[in-house]
């Protein structure tokens, strides 16, 4: 059987939140990104190329690791602003039918109990079309303005994240049984009260006596997404994601990560196929390759170095206005993000300068760009698939919602053409579009699906 290619749009509540830059380009239109319109567009084009999932990254805190300041942030639209990603859901949902929607929401900062109900809301009003990227948080920024007196170590923060998923699973897979809302007129009963259970949780960082407030949505627990890329988050991946995210510069590298993964899965005693990987790409599109790569080199001049600088210090924890822009990234460990300051610090093709480094990095958060004509996309697209043995890709966008429109006008027909990719969506739940119609629930070798509860009313 022919591979089959699965997509996901890379976006964020924010002005030019992956180009650095890029909210000043004439076909950018970013800076509407605080109005109803703007998301309504993306989502509708996402849905004609037969997306799974608008995947909507964020933020809780500024980059303020340049400078020990916000204000290259500030100047440069550095995720900033930064709108909240939930909200414009709603409005997408209503005028989408199948797309699905992963925001972002961090582990650390969240409560499991407020945040099941917003989400299993969500799963409702949209028929089983959402997703979670659960993540742990790495700005300082964060940390501060949200209670703490500073960002916690990456071990407590992913201890937290795993408890955190405990109890969210109790409430969402076990608090209320199915067939509990009855909806019985005439014994005056909405809900069977011995079919909804409290959870009773107790824990190293939670008490959750329960029960959930909402009752069970379409797919109960949303599509999970995680993007872990130091050992840690790896295993956290591997024990509770059903997606992955990942960058890579090559696919070699590729090719290592994913195997990582897959490896880890099966050693949670998951199947290796039960975690979808999608690496991202940024796709710069010509008629020709000579016009993609002046489309390229237009785009580069667009870039912000002082803004990207900021991002990739904030992404890497590391206050890159203390290098010399000539100067080697060197390889270390960060409680940041690992896998930002390993693509320039661990790649086994090239030493980076931090010059080099900044460049790369403001197109596309410094993932791989492919770069050429719709077919020589769809090539590199297929074999990287192929050979780095992945499910499909985030694409990340230069201007927005440009990039969306070019890739699905160009290089999605390219691909169903060759047969690897959908012409119609498979089922009406996200979890149904990315694994297979009839795939509504989490598996049973899933851990959410291992926990008890006493059940107590």
């Amino acid at each position: 059987m022919v591979k089959q290619i699965h997509l996901n749009g890379f976006i964020q509540n924010s002005p030019s939140p992956h180009s650095t830059g890029l909210w000043k380009h004439d076909k950018d239109q970013g800076t509407t990104h605080n109005s109803l319109a703007y998301w309504v567009e993306a989502a509708q084009i996402l849905e004609r190329g037969k997306f799974d999932a608008m995947f909507i990254a964020d933020v809780l805190g500024t980059y303020s690791v340049y400078e020990d300041s916000h204000h290259a942030a500030a100047k440069g639209a550095v995720q900033l602003p930064a709108h909240d990603p939930l909200i414009p859901i709603s409005a997408m949902a209503a005028a989408t039918e199948y797309l699905g929607f992963a925001p972002t929401i961090s582990a650390t900062y969240a409560q499991p109990y407020a945040l099941a109900r917003q989400l299993s809301t969500l799963d409702h009003i949209t028929g089983g079309r959402v997703a979670w990227n659960v993540v742990t948080s790495y700005l300082e920024s964060e940390a501060v303005n949200l209670g703490l007196s500073s960002r916690l170590p990456k071990e407590l923060r992913y201890d937290r994240a795993d408890e955190f998923l405990e109890v969210v699973y109790k409430l969402w897979e076990h608090s209320w049984e199915n067939g509990a809302v009855v909806y019985d007129k005439d014994r005056d009963t909405f809900a069977d009260p011995m079919k909804v259970h409290l959870i009773n949780h107790e824990g190293e960082f939670f008490h959750v006596p329960g029960p959930h407030l909402v009752e069970p949505s379409p797919q109960r627990t949303p599509v999970l997404f995680q993007a872990g890329a130091s050992p840690k988050g790896r295993d956290f991946a591997a024990k509770h994601a059903e997606a992955v995210f990942t960058k890579n510069h090559s696919l070699d590298a590729l090719k290592e990560y994913s195997a990582d993964i897959r490896r880890r899965t099966k050693l949670q005693g998951r199947n290796s196929e039960d975690v979808r990987i999608f690496p991202m790409i940024l796709p710069i599109i010509g008629s020709t390759e000579e016009e993609a790569y002046a489309k390229y080199e237009d785009l580069t001049d667009h870039v912000s170095y002082e803004g990207t600088a900021s991002l990739l210090s904030g992404h890497t924890g590391i206050d890159f206005s203390k290098y010399d822009p000539d100067q080697y990234i060197e390889d270390m460990e960060t409680d940041a993000v690992q896998g930002n300051l390993d693509m320039y610090a661990k790649d086994p093709n090239k030493k980076w300068t931090l010059r080099e480094a900044v460049k790369n990095h403001g197109l596309g958060n410094g993932t791989v760009k492919f770069i050429g004509t719709p077919e020589q996309i769809a090539d590199k697209i297929e074999e990287w698939a192929i050979e780095g043995d992945v499910d499909g890709f985030n694409i990340a966008q230069t201007y927005s919602p440009g990039t969306f429109l070019e890739f699905v006008d160009h290089v999605v027909p390219e691909l169903q053409n060759r047969g690897i990719y959908r012409q119609e969506y498979e089922g009406k739940t996200l979890r149904e579009n990315m694994f297979g119609k009839g795939h509504v629930h989490l598996p049973a070798n899933h851990p959410a699906k291992k926990l008890g509860i006493t059940q107590t009313q």
